[in-house]
């Protein structure tokens, strides 16, 4: 546990991470508006939904309504999906890289 602590304590030191991180939280913020206003859903909803969107969980409780909700839903998960799998993949990279050059196998 200790090593994976130092591992998420170095990967979030790592500017490419900070900044994927930074933009997918954008990212989720931007659509999580979009929805309040768009959709008129509470806050609550219109984030949970930007979340299991962009990382594909999709439960299938939400859905947009409306034709601009779709629109913006088919180019968020499009872009989205691209920025989240960019900031998931690098952030466990940093981690990964950090154990293994501990372990001294690198």
């Amino acid at each position: 546990m200790k090593i994976m602590l130092r591992g998420v304590g170095v990967a979030l030191s790592d500017g490419r991470v900070k900044w994927l991180l930074a933009v997918t939280l954008g990212m989720v913020v931007w659509a999580s508006v979009f929805y309040r206003f768009v959709e008129g859903w509470s806050w609550l909803d219109a984030i949970y939904f930007s979340v299991i969107t962009i990382s594909t969980v999709g439960y299938g409780d939400f859905s947009p309504e409306t034709a601009a909700g779709k629109i913006f839903t088919m180019f968020y998960l499009i872009i989205g999906l691209g920025v989240f799998l960019a900031a998931a993949t690098t952030f466990a990279d940093a981690i990964i890289t950090q154990n293994r050059d501990d372990d001294g196998k690198a």
